[in-house]
Order: C-alpha cells, then sequence, then structure tokens
C-alpha cells in the first residue's frame, strides 16, 4: 500500500504546485491594472502587428505643432490607454519616415502621435516644446482624448527629434517612458543627469552622423537611480530608424509595455536580452522596475468651521519667463513660461513690450493680440487652468532681433 500512497502524494503535490503557479501568474498580472492584452511570447512581441485592431486620424494644424496623425487601437472595453508622441528628425516629415511606427505600436496597445514640426528646420528644444503640445492636445482636447490615459504618457523621436524627446523628458519629469532614436544635434552634447524619466536609447552600428561614441557619452549621463538601456543595432545606419525595423521594434515594445502600462510581463525581453539577433551593443539597468502607477489624487484639506484665521495666499498670481529657442538672420523663435502662484488660477495674460523693431507673426498654445509695441497672449482653451506651482508655455515666431524680454502675468 505504500507505493500507491506515493503516487497519491505526488499527484496532489503537482496539482498543488499547478494551483500555486496558476495562482501566481494571476497574483502578477493584477499588479498593474493597465496591462493590455494576452501574455507576451518571443513570437508575439516580434510580429508585425499586436492583437488590437487599430484606425487612423488626422490632426490639422494648430495646438502647438503642424498638424499629425493618431493612431489607436478602436477596442472600447479595455479602459483607457497608454500614449507616445514621435517627432522626426531635422528637415524630415513624420509622413515620409516615422509613420510606419504608428499602426504597429497602436496594434500592441497605445495611441500614438506622429506629429510634423512647425518647421523643418526647428531644432531640438522646439521640437522637445512641440511634443509636449502634443501630448496635452491629446489628453485634453483632441477628440481621442477619452481614450487616453493623461498618466501614463511618453515621448520618442529620431535624430533632431532624439535630442528634443530628452529635453522634453527633463522639462516633464512625470513622463513614463523616453526613446531617443540616435538622438542627437549637431554641437548639443545632452546631459541627462537630472532627468526622472525611464529613457531608452536606441543608435546604429554604423550611425556616422550620431555615431556610438557620441550615444555612449550621452548614457554615461543617465542617473543611476533612473531606469534606462541603451541598444546599439547591427549595421545599422542613421536612416535605418526611417524604415520599417524588426528589430528596433522588438526592443521598443517591451520598454514602452513596461513603463507606460507598468506590464512586468515584458522585462523578460529585456532583463537579460531575449533575443540578440540584429544587437551589436545592449545595456540595461536590470531589473527594469516600473513606477507604481500614477500618482494619488491630492488628499482634501479637513473641513474647517467658523471664521478662518488663515490669512489668503500671497505673492503673484503668475509668473511668465522668456527665452530665445532659436534665431536666423532677420528672426527668431521665443517661449514664453507662465507657471501659477501659490495658488490655482482659470486663465492667464501675458504681455510684454517688442522692440528693436520686433513683430510677431505666429503664436501656438496661446492667443496674441498687439496694441502698438505692447504684445498681449492670452492662454487657450486647454492651457488655462493651472494648479499652484504648475507651468505650462507657448511659443511663437518673430521677425527682427532677439532681446532681453520681461514679460507680466496677470490672472484671470
Amino acid at each position: 500500500m505504500k507505493q500507491p500512497t506515493r503516487w497519491l502524494t505526488a499527484a496532489l503535490a503537482a496539482v498543488l504546485g499547478l494551483a500555486l503557479a496558476t495562482t501566481t501568474r494571476e497574483a502578477a498580472a493584477a499588479d498593474s491594472p493597465y496591462q493590455r492584452g494576452p501574455d507576451p511570447t518571443p513570437a508575439s512581441v516580434a510580429a508585425t502587428r499586436g492583437p488590437f485592431a487599430t484606425a487612423q486620424a488626422t490632426v490639422p494644424a494648430g495646438n502647438g505643432f503642424n498638424g499629425g496623425y493618431v493612431y489607436y487601437p478602436t477596442d472600447t472595453s479595455q479602459g483607457t490607454w497608454g500614449a507616445v508622441a514621435i517627432v522626426p528628425g531635422y528637415s524630415a516629415l513624420f509622413a515620409n519616415e516615422e509613420a510606419w511606427m504608428g499602426p504597429w505600436l497602436a496594434s500592441f496597445g497605445f495611441v500614438v502621435i506622429g506629429i510634423e514640426t512647425n518647421s523643418r528646420t526647428d531644432g531640438a528644444d522646439a521640437r522637445a516644446t512641440q511634443l509636449l503640445a502634443a501630448l496635452d492636445y491629446l489628453t485634453r482636447t483632441s477628440p481621442l482624448r477619452n481614450r487616453v490615459d493623461a498618466n501614463r504618457l511618453g515621448v520618442m523621436g529620431h535624430s533632431a527629434g532624439g535630442a528634443g524627446t530628452l529635453l522634453a523628458a527633463l522639462r516633464r519629469p512625470t513622463l513614463k517612458a523616453a526613446v531617443g532614436l540616435a538622438p542627437g544635434t549637431p554641437g548639443n552634447n545632452l546631459n541627462m543627469s537630472t532627468t526622472q524619466v525611464p529613457t531608452m536609447l536606441v543608435s546604429g552600428q554604423n550611425d556616422g552622423t550620431v555615431t556610438p561614441s557620441y550615444v555612449q557619452g550621452i548614457y554615461n549621463t543617465l542617473p543611476a537611480g533612473v531606469e534606462h538601456a541603451w541598444a546599439e543595432l547591427a549595421g545599422n545606419d542613421h536612416l535605418s530608424f526611417t524604415r520599417p525595423n524588426p528589430t528596433e521594434m522588438r526592443l521598443l515594445i517591451p520598454w514602452l509595455k513596461t513603463f507606460l502600462d507598468n506590464d512586468t510581463r515584458y522585462t523578460q525581453f529585456l532583463c537579460p536580452l531575449a533575443d540578440s539577433t540584429g544587437v551589436s551593443r545592449y545595456n540595461a539597468t536590470c531589473p527594469l522596475v516600473p513606477s507604481d502607477g500614477p500618482p494619488a489624487p491630492p488628499t482634501s484639506a479637513p473641513p474647517t468651521t467658523g471664521t478662518p484665521t488663515t490669512p489668503p495666499p500671497s505673492g503673484p498670481t503668475c509668473t511668465a519667463t522668456y527665452r530665445t529657442v532659436n534665431s536666423w538672420s532677420g528672426g527668431f523663435q521665443g517661449e514664453v513660461t507662465v507657471t501659477a502662484g501659490t495658488a490655482a488660477i482659470n486663465g492667464w495674460t501675458v504681455r510684454w513690450e517688442l522692440n528693436n523693431g520686433q513683430s510677431i507673426s505666429q503664436v501656438w498654445s496661446g492667443t496674441l493680440s498687439t496694441s502698438g509695441s505692447t504684445a498681449t497672449v492670452r492662454n487657450v482653451s486647454y492651457n488655462g487652468s493651472l494648479a499652484a506651482g504648475a507651468t505650462t508655455s507657448f511659443g511663437f515666431l518673430g521677425s527682427g532681433t532677439p532681446a532681453t524680454t520681461s514679460p507680466t502675468c496677470v490672472s484671470p
């Protein structure tokens, strides 16, 4: 009778083990409410299309960038989706060079907005501004805003757009992911030592424009306390990122899934690198640990009774600071950052004096009026309400020579 007893014991152990494994997987899957799609496999990550049907919409010019395209899953049963904004490189068009990425990424469960820049010669700073403007448009006023989780946003770009991506991450530390594809601009040695955004760099082994040593210099500045990775693609040059690239996507999809969706099912493909085919160099801060998700809403103050004894907040309702983003013979691009004071504001107006024969030809993320030499810019619908200490920005193109400007801000 001992032999059947051993068989029974072994069978029970196997059943319990299976149940435990199943429970563990279910618990892991429940760790993030943002997971979308079936359990990934090496084949599914390498596929040219994910499990979700997609659609495409055109974005008109305005809202701080020159229009573009949105790609999104058509499934409305799984809640909101994480989103990523993509910007092309210097002199390039998204429609010509990165549009192939839109439906590919969207089919894996992301909303993707690919933008055209206000000028094809915009530098990295301007591309950073436009990336952030695109995310603001997508989450605040676009027809698809109800499909997007405003707390799960990322940025991506190629070449000068890749440099703009890294600058956007520095400016907006609440982003969940940044991907720089051969990120660089001439003479712009990017220092990422203060970033708080999980960052992936992808470069080409044979890139003579943004060389491996240049990318390594950027990678070396990424802080140890922030998750980051660098993949060098074997045999790729600077333009390899402008054509459908399965090796690149096999890296990007797990990165975005991990940090936009907090989906740890995908870290197995990056830590360690599960498939090194086509990858000549790879470094990562393994294990890659996503954040805990969107920040908790602010706690309301307890109700008070009687006459309040605390005086109202003091100080200006808002402040404005100006910087010159770019300049050329006879013209320049400027940017003004508006910061709310110690209390929330609902609407703002910025004024400054034009000098040296200056005039303004175009404004984005604001509404311009002029009277004599005084320029006045008021908020638009999506950037007028700011929490205490929060910031927004608007940009403009001007003629003449840039000069030191001291704008003032009032609210409303």
